[in-house]
């Protein structure tokens, strides 16, 4: 018999995902609420489900093993990249649209078109060409617009008048889909936008003929094709984006703006609140507009400017226009990350805003953290708050992570909550306030539970981890640290579940740290642009926290290891080539080692033109001259694993770290992971990574 261990575990339930209940669409009217969820805590397959708000009933909208038969599930490249794009590794149904009201449901399964009737919960599918991408339905719910092979098309949502509207004059070009940039960098996974009168929609091209080729191999499969990837990295020419405005007779008008100045499309936004709403960005992402657009000549109007001497961050649900027609932004002003509606800021440092979640007709929905001027820094929490021109109110209760969606008259809000205290998210129905039911959650019960304190060490935010048997006067343990440490990796986080691994490998007799210094999302943007032009910042930080903690938790200073995947892997490598005197074993997973290497929208908002700045690059990297010749005398053990299938941080940051130690005389292991991406998704991949990763640890340290 199989014994079930934390690690397979872990892997079976894809980090404990599968089974838990999301991407919540909440009706107009309130009464129902739609989402996605697998049969239990192993099954990969996710379902579209209903919920009756009046009654607490669930039904299933849309099975996936119903529809394709029992037949496997055949996904098409561009769907795969999709997918990478978005960190998703569920299977069946892993994103749908509605219509207006939420009445009808659209989806793509196996490359297929299907749609689904939210209130009788019946689905079918729609005989298109394939493999289809995307599809969403207009707000009407009279047609459906999808992409296949680069073209955008449109079909009545009974299945007739399939045609197309924009079609790609070469096979660099795509209509519809966002390009590798957005996806990757700036979370606008989607390239087209329905008008709310269902009439027209705006358009993304994108054509990356000129971005660079690269070609990713699988050598344990010398018989296949190296596939072949546009990969804008730092310093080179993204893919050119253009957008259009379609009726639905196919006729276009191009929407113009100074896209030589500003050619990153980062947001659009379509209500019936205003004209269509366009965030643009320049290349060094120090400036942006706020443009509405006039879709009958394509014309734009500036509404807002922004400029930052660091960066403009991108966040989510902005810009958009309020019920009565006024801008609604979260910017950057007076040391604080601010809500403001107009020209007005609703909200001051007291609270950092993360996301505009809602904007109602006397209030807007966000989530924020403590700010630099709060009462109490409350370490790793996010809340949910309504805000207006008379104050602030939070939503949430529990200490914890919290999220919500509500409907579009404010009545009924669905409250995602992660606490420290429960394993998984609980999603509470509410309706005026009130606690109405609870969406049920399949997901898989840890066999392990977090023994952690969150706490602050020289004012960086940590989690701290201790063995679950560990007792007052056992003695000092052997530290392993355990980041992601970089820009937008928030790891400190007032929730059960992401504390899960870093238990296990306390378990194996460490004290883990994790450690959120400069450059994670934090109380004030001043502290995440800190890092601006050096990413060695980071590793400081992680110094300052040990020592720290040393003074607190018992610490042996002479065993310490550093543990990481992409940012973080680049953080552990660093940490033992530049303070051997500190860390004395380092794991870099997939880790970015020559930021030359990597993609323009991330490395040059925080970097700069390589070609402007190369003295910059070369202080954060690993690999070239001047990055390694600042790496220290004494030799540390190192692992460095790397997926050869990765998309996202090629293999070639992990052969080219390994060829520049190798060339300075310095030992190394390198681990390959063949056919596995940046997500490591498969199971026996995720399961034995661990226990290799617990192995190379105590004999490096000699545990």
């Amino acid at each position: 018999m199989t014994i079930e261990t934390f690690p397979r575990q872990h892997a079976r339930t894809q980090r404990f995902t599968l089974g838990a209940p999301r991407a919540f669409t909440v009706a107009p009217d309130g009464e129902r609420v739609v989402f996605l969820r697998s049969s239990s805590g192993t099954d990969r397959a996710n379902a579209l489900w209903v919920l009756d708000v009046a009654s607490g009933q669930e039904r299933v909208a849309a099975d996936p093993v119903a529809l394709l038969g029992g037949a496997a599930e055949n996904l098409s490249a561009e769907e795969r990249a999709r997918r990478e794009r978005s960190r998703e590794g569920g299977a069946g149904i892993v994103g749908y649209a509605t219509d207006a009201t939420a009445e009808l449901a659209a989806f793509a399964l196996s490359g297929r078109l299907f749609t689904a009737e939210l209130r009788v919960g019946t689905a079918r599918e729609l005989r298109v060409p394939g493999p289809v991408l995307d599809p969403r339905p207009s707000p009407d719910g009279r047609h459906i617009a999808y992409v296949t092979r680069g073209a955008l098309r449109v079909v009545g949502a009974e299945g007739e008048g399939d045609r197309a509207l924009a079609t790609p004059e070469a096979d660099t070009v795509t209509y519809g889909l966002a390009e590798f940039a957005a996806a990757e960098e700036m979370s606008r996974y989607r390239g087209h936008w329905w008008s709310p009168d269902s009439d027209r929609l705006l358009v993304a091209r994108a054509d990356d003929a000129d971005v660079r080729r690269w070609w990713i191999a699988d050598p344990a499969h010398p018989d296949r094709e190296p596939a072949r990837v546009a990969y804008p990295r730092a310093g080179t020419p993204n893919a050119d984006v253009r957008l259009f405005a379609y009726d639905l007779e196919g006729n276009r008008t191009e929407v113009t703006w100074d896209r030589k100045a500003y050619p990153y499309l980062a947001r659009v936004h379509w209500s019936a609140d205003g004209a269509p709403l366009l965030l643009v960005q320049a290349r060094d992402q120090r400036s942006a507009l706020y443009l509405a657009v006039n879709t009958d000549d394509g014309s734009t109007r500036m509404v807002h400017a922004d400029e930052d001497d660091a960066w403009l961050e991108l966040l989510p649900g902005v810009p958009c226009w309020s019920p009565s027609g006024q801008l609604v932004r979260i910017a950057d002003e007076g040391g604080a990350r601010v809500l403001a509606v107009g020209e007005r800021p609703l909200t001051g440092p007291q609270l950092h805003v993360r996301a505009v979640l809602d904007v109602g007709d006397s209030d807007v929905l966000v989530s924020a953290s403590a700010g630099v001027d709060a009462e109490s820094p409350e370490t790793g929490e996010v809340h949910v708050y309504r805000v207006n021109e008379l104050g602030t109110q939070r939503v949430s209760t529990e200490a914890g992570v919290h999220s919500a969606v509500r409907s579009g008259d404010g009545a009924v809000t669905v409250l995602v909550s992660s606490t420290p205290d429960s394993p998984g998210a609980r999603a509470r129905v509410e309706r005026e306030g009130k606690h109405v039911t609870d969406i049920a959650s399949h997901a898989a019960r840890p066999l392990l539970t977090p023994r952690v304190t969150l706490t602050e060490a020289a004012g960086i935010p940590c989690a701290v981890l201790l063995p679950s048997s560990y007792e007052e006067g056992d003695g000092p343990l052997p530290v392993l640290m355990d980041p992601y440490g970089g820009p937008h990796g928030q790891r400190v986080v007032a929730a059960h579940n992401p504390h899960l691994t870093s238990q296990w490998f306390a378990d194996q007799g460490f004290a883990v740290i994790v450690a959120d210094g400069r450059g994670t999302p934090g109380v004030s943007p001043g502290r995440e642009k800190s890092i601006h032009g050096d990413f060695t910042l980071t590793l400081d930080d992680q110094v300052t926290a040990l020592h720290a903690l040393a003074e607190r938790f018992p610490l042996d200073l002479s065993k310490v290891a550093m543990r990481g995947w992409s940012y973080g892997g680049y953080l552990s490598a660093l940490a033992v080539l530049r303070r051997p005197d500190v860390f004395h074993a380092g794991i870099a997973g997939a880790p970015v080692t020559d930021w030359r290497l990597y993609d323009t929208h991330y490395t040059e908002r925080y970097l700069g033109d390589p070609a402007a700045s190369p003295e910059t690059y070369a202080k954060s990297s690993l690999v070239t001259d001047d990055g390694l010749t600042e790496a220290a005398e004494q030799h540390r053990p190192m692992l460095i694993v790397h997926g050869l299938a990765d998309d996202n941080v090629v293999v070639a940051h992990a052969l080219r770290l390994s060829s520049a130690l190798l060339a300075d005389g310095r030992p190394h292991e390198v681990l390959p992971l063949s056919g596995v991406t940046h997500m490591t998704p498969q199971e026996q991949v995720a399961e034995n990574l661990l226990l290799l990763q617990v192995d190379f640890l105590k004999r490096s340290l000699g545990l």
